[in-house]
């Protein structure tokens, strides 16, 4: 079952934990069968019930577990079997948070005895007292074992290799350790489940600083000891998020990033889209040094369609412009990929690929492609302006209304090459046609948000929020404000990241979605467009 935020992020001293300890014949479930079961009930720091019994294992005990445990054939023969023993010790467990020493030992056995009884195996949350104290005192320690742990903390019980002895010790360890894990911002349980995967000494000890971070959504910005901001993330639940850096995270800059952090700020908002909004507009404005967006959008670049000069070509340009007549695709991601856009119209329409202007003189010669046949050649005179005209207005329309204009020739090339087992060049065709599909797909869903004018829209469990062309004015009650963006001219590169994130919240929650208010229409009008990227090898077995 899936817990919430608030069942996980539960106080520690509210919390209720059993510790179980089991004696066993032997260390393997298939082989060796529970001998005696140890339970104790713990609650903020207090006792709330023990529970105890040997149980018959229905095999002879070996000498040397009688050795360790004191524990006899003769002990166990009147002991109920385990199958009897399973339902009262699932009710004294309830729902409480299972700890144990090694505590998959123990519940290995517990499983394999549910499993045989028919019984689904336990669902309980799980501490291990081992795998805490490998975190937390390591290096105070000699090793992890519970009689060490027992020793090192002067614990009231001693473990004796009996059951609910064992299990008093452990209980009383589990204290000690979570009085060291508060040090560490450890006050709820979400935060001591996850503890055992946070990342060793230096880093452990900066977990403090997330001591203060609520269970929340909102904005993150992780500060060098200068105040400079180096990170700034988003998060549905803040406390939990930015703990996770310290879990297991392997991305490469991930430890350079928490060396540097001397502090962590937060700023909470009303949900979901507010923070993604935040978070973009934080990027932008203080471009922080750990943030891959700050360094992206240097490289955003747009397809243009020089519809201002009397033989239309396409050119990348990074500044677009308002009012020059020209048609714009993008931003897109950089050079390289508005040139893989460009690439897959050139190859679906014959449009001129020179860069030279054409004057009323033809040159003597055609350009390379059009040679090759692959392109028209105002510049020598091959073509009549209206023919042309004709190519450059089917281009517009398959870059705006009616895109299968370009994808259809795309997909009769691929088909084509790959009948004839030229699949490299099937395969580059299928590149461009997948990156023509992705932009206009894209600059749809932007230049439809752009159109909308004035929306209020509420999303069930999330409130209302205000767009203006596509820009969040308000969330909640109160949120951010900001102007609309023009719907003329091309998106601005400083706001398509914003855009984006707008139109994937939606599409994310049309299900939940409600128009509330609208000056325009709040729609992708066009029908959703193919995908050509290859679909994953699903393995066979014959």
């Amino acid at each position: 079952m899936q817990r919430s935020f608030d069942d996980l992020g539960t106080p520690l001293a509210e919390v209720t934990f059993v510790v179980i300890d089991l004696e066993t014949t032997g260390g393997s479930p298939a082989s060796s069968a529970i001998t005696e079961v140890g339970a104790v009930k713990l609650r903020g720091g207090e006792c709330l019930g023990t529970f105890q019994t040997l149980v018959n294992p229905g095999l002879a005990i070996p000498p040397e577990i009688t050795y360790l445990t004191g524990i006899t054939q003769a002990m166990v023969l009147p002991a109920p079997r385990i199958e009897a023993v399973l339902p009262s010790l699932l009710e004294f467990c309830g729902d409480a948070v299972v700890v144990g020493h090694n505590v998959r030992f123990d519940l290995s056995f517990l499983d394999a005895a549910l499993v045989a009884t028919g019984r689904p195996r336990l669902a309980n949350r799980s501490v291990d007292t081992c795998a805490l104290a490998r975190r937390l005192v390591r290096d105070e320690v000699p090793n992890c074992k519970l009689s060490t742990l027992a020793q090192h903390f002067r614990v009231g019980h001693r473990p004796t290799h009996r059951a609910l002895d064992d299990a008093l010790a452990t209980g009383e360890v589990l204290h000690a350790l979570l009085e060291r894990a508060g040090s560490l911002g450890v006050l709820a349980l979400d935060d001591l489940l996850a503890l055992p995967t946070i990342q060793g000494h230096p880093l452990v000890a900066k977990l403090a600083l997330t001591a203060g971070l609520p269970r929340k959504p909102g904005v993150y910005l992780f500060k060098d000891a200068g105040g400079r901001v180096l990170y700034v993330g988003k998060a549905v639940d803040l406390r939990r998020r930015v703990r996770s850096y310290f879990s297991g995270d392997d991305r490469r800059k991930i430890g350079s990033l928490l060396r540097e952090t001397h502090a962590i700020d937060h700023i909470v908002t009303s949900g979901e889209l507010e923070a993604g909004v935040l978070e973009v507009r934080l990027i932008a404005e203080l471009a922080p040094r750990f943030n891959r967006q700050a360094k992206l959008w240097r490289k955003y670049a747009y397809v243009k369609l020089t519809l201002d000069e009397r033989f239309p070509r396409f050119s990348v340009v990074r500044v677009p412009k308002a009012d020059d007549g020209c048609l714009y695709l993008g931003p897109l991601a950089s050079s390289a990929a508005a040139k893989l856009v460009i690439e897959a119209v050139e190859s679906a329409a014959p449009i001129r690929r020179c860069t030279g202007r054409p004057t009323r003189v033809p040159r003597p010669a055609a350009c390379t492609p059009a040679q090759l046949g692959v392109a028209l050649c105002p510049c020598a005179g091959g073509v009549a302006e209206a023919d042309y005209d004709e190519v450059v207005e089917r281009v517009v329309r398959g870059l705006t209304r009616e895109p299968s204009l370009l994808l259809r020739p795309l997909e009769d090339r691929m088909r084509a090459l790959a009948a004839v087992q030229r699949y490299e060049e099937a395969a580059a065709v299928r590149e461009r046609a997948a990156a023509l599909s992705r932009a206009i797909a894209r600059q749809r869903r932007l230049d439809a948000l752009r159109r909308s004018g004035r929306v209020t829209v509420a999303v069930d469990g999330e409130g209302e929020f205000v767009l203006d062309h596509g820009r969040l004015v308000r969330a909640g009650d109160g949120g951010l404000f900001g102007a609309g963006t023009p719907v003329a001219g091309p998106v601005p590169r400083e706001l398509v990241d914003e855009l984006s994130t707008v139109a994937s919240y939606l599409d994310a929650k049309a299900a939940r979605l409600r128009l509330v208010e609208s000056e325009g229409e709040l729609a992708w009008p066009l029908p959703r467009l193919p995908r050509y990227e290859p679909r994953k090898a699903v393995a066979r077995i014959a």
